[in-house]
């Protein structure tokens, strides 16, 4: 009987662990209708509309988040509940104690994995993109966020050339976007009127405020909407970058997305590749002249070693 009961609680504190990762940047069940507030109206315009969360978007199911329904959590919890009333050990104070944690709740929307026009997605950079779509001829598309944008800054754009520029590339990606404003930007004319061989994707990084497996599953949700748009193409999935420090919780945060999404490599359509490590020196801080002082974004050097990383793997995806 000792035996069983520890075998419960043992899957009691698993359950408790799972859902506190799951729900440890809200208590919400709902994400709000809105992503930001209003900004304040600049000299002489209007304040911008508020950024309205959109649909939720296909996950794939290797990394799609458990989600119980109502149903589901009425019952595992009744079942916690007659198992934490029936122990009669010392353990039922602490129990007792950590019950709010140990139950089971329904998982809030996530974000990350919506269709959502974000306020990057708005305007001239996103009509360009549409024009650009729509005059086709493009082999390669880059895509994410002003990691995979700042390859064209003025200071990196040799790097461009020495790597892509003889190839017809188009890059589709916006400085301090998110997933959810990629899905919507594939979804909405970004993702049509040309069929690339193959898409180089890096994301996530601006979605620091969700958990692991949220920034994962919006990446496998962009990853789904690129395989709807672009059957034929292949897909260079690479790892985010680590940023920050050793030790900064986001880099451990980063590092968990990572091994996450690494499981929607299947060698088919999609390719995953972490080269994070390359930026790294063997104590993990970055190697000098390749990322800027905000240990974020990297400079010509860092592109250089990006560009080198991956060039035979896209000719050979590219063939």
């Amino acid at each position: 009987m000792l035996r069983w009961k520890w075998t419960v609680l043992s899957l009691t504190l698993a359950v408790a662990a799972w859902s506190i990762a799951l729900q440890a940047q809200t208590t919400q069940t709902q994400a709000p209708t809105t992503a930001a507030p209003p900004v304040q109206a600049g000299r002489g315009g209007p304040a911008p509309a508020p950024v309205v969360i959109g649909p939720s978007a296909p996950v794939p199911p290797e990394v799609a988040i458990p989600r119980p329904n109502a149903a589901e959590v009425t019952q595992v919890n009744a079942a916690l509940q007659r198992f934490i009333d029936a122990d009669k050990t010392d353990t039922q104070t602490l129990l007792k104690k950590y019950q709010p944690l140990i139950m089971l709740r329904e998982q809030r929307l996530n974000v990350a994995a919506t269709f959502t026009q974000t306020v990057q997605r708005r305007g001239a950079r996103h009509e360009g993109f549409v024009q650009r779509a729509q005059q086709g001829g493009i082999d390669l598309l880059l895509h994410g966020d002003s990691i995979t944008d700042f390859w064209q800054q003025p200071d990196n754009q040799p790097m461009f050339d020495k790597y892509f520029g003889g190839i017809k590339t188009a890059n589709f990606a916006i400085s301090g976007d998110t997933t959810q404003g990629v899905l919507w930007g594939l979804k909405n004319g970004e993702g049509q009127g040309y069929q690339p061989k193959a898409v180089m994707l890096m994301i996530g990084t601006n979605n620091a405020s969700q958990t692991a497996w949220e920034v994962a599953e919006g990446i496998g949700a962009i990853v789904l909407e690129l395989r709807r748009d672009f059957p034929d193409a292949k897909i260079l999935l690479l790892g985010i970058f680590p940023r920050s420090i050793p030790g900064d919780q986001v880099r451990d945060k980063i590092a968990e997305a990572n091994r996450i999404i690494a499981k929607l490599d299947d060698q088919r359509h999609v390719f995953y590749m972490d080269i994070g490590s390359k930026f790294l020196d063997e104590r993990g801080f970055f190697l000098p002249d390749t990322f800027r002082a905000d240990l974020l974004h990297p400079v010509a050097g860092g592109y250089d070693i990006w560009g080198a990383a991956v060039k035979e793997k896209l000719a050979e995806l590219m063939r």
